[in-house]
């Protein structure tokens, strides 16, 4: 609505249709802004048949600013902190522009000492991953424009990159971790791509129709992470009294039960899809868990644990 006041502002008189290409959305959209503007925001909007667009019958000298409150302010601050985790990728440019038109937006009369805030406040990432900036970006914009990809892509552990012609549905970032969640016409099939394993990405030249039924949490019921539905399973996996504080601080999972064990320890019991991804989070717990259920969960962590064992021989 801020760039449709600037288009009328400038007194070029900007119809729906004009406006609709400029900010590639659909004229219905211009439309409906265009009345919000005017009946929610009193804005005197009107169009002007001769001119074929929109002008203002009246001076406006600003676009109405937006009311916000200290403790929005200060949420929008977690926000931004939140967000610069994300410095050097495609969506800085975009985030810092979209930041400074809602400060440049904010009422006069709200007077905060950002200072204090900003050394009271602070995001971590230990582990950032690796992503190459000009592919993520192409994935992105061809995501947005619905525009299919011609991907190189290299599977964890193949020395070779195959090629791939998909359909990219949704970008995700999990954990920290980016995820791409794309329709592979080679295997006919939803598939979960790692941007940072992406040798190259190329239009195709053909547009696609993302399908209604898509919904990532549908896709991710029952994972721990990313992994794929595989079966189903009751996971029941013990923690003793050492890191039991930390299992309870948490909600590892949305179907995640503890049950108070004798002697300070906890009991973890999940519904999962898949067994991989929470293998590997077992594992890095070391001596201080045991997994009770299911039996090839058991299996799994044993082998892994003599495979350790194997590569560290005792001197």
């Amino acid at each position: 609505m801020m760039r449709i006041h600037s288009a009328i502002s400038s007194g070029k008189h900007p119809n729906a249709t004009t406006l609709a290409r400029d900010m590639e959305v659909t004229t219905k959209t211009i439309q409906r802004d265009l009345e919000f503007m005017r009946d929610r925001m009193g804005l005197p909007v009107e169009y002007v048949p001769i001119k074929n667009g929109y002008m203002y019958t009246e001076k406006v000298d600003a676009f109405p600013t937006l009311q916000i409150t200290e403790g929005e302010l200060f949420a929008m601050l977690v926000a931004e902190k939140a967000l610069q985790q994300y410095r050097g990728t495609p969506f800085e440019k975009r985030l810092v522009g979209a930041f400074r038109k809602l400060s440049e937006s904010l009422p006069e009369t709200v007077s905060v000492n950002l200072a204090d805030w900003e050394q009271t406040i602070s995001f971590r990432t230990t582990a950032e991953p690796m992503v190459h900036l000009p592919i993520l970006d192409a994935v992105a914009q061809a995501m947005q424009r619905r525009r299919q990809l011609k991907l190189t892509y290299r599977k964890p552990g193949s020395p070779k990159a195959d090629e791939r012609i998909v359909d990219p549905y949704h970008l995700a970032n999990v954990n920290g971790d980016w995820y791409l969640f794309a329709y592979d016409h080679l295997r006919k099939d939803l598939r979960t791509f790692v941007p940072a394993r992406i040798v190259s990405a190329e239009p195709t030249g053909v547009t696609f129709k993302r399908p209604d039924r898509f919904a990532l949490e549908q896709r991710l019921a029952g994972s721990f992470n990313v992994h794929s539905r595989e079966g189903d399973f009751q996971v029941v996996v013990q923690f003793d009294e050492s890191v039991a504080d930390y299992i309870r601080e948490k909600r590892w999972h949305p179907s995640q039960k503890l049950v108070e064990v004798p002697g300070g320890g906890v009991e973890l019991r999940l519904r999962l899809g898949s067994l991989s991804e929470i293998r590997r989070w077992i594992l890095g717990w070391g001596g201080s868990v045991k997994v009770l259920e299911p039996k090839e969960l058991v299996q799994s962590v044993l082998e892994a644990a003599q495979a350790l064992i194997r590569a560290h021989p005792t001197a």
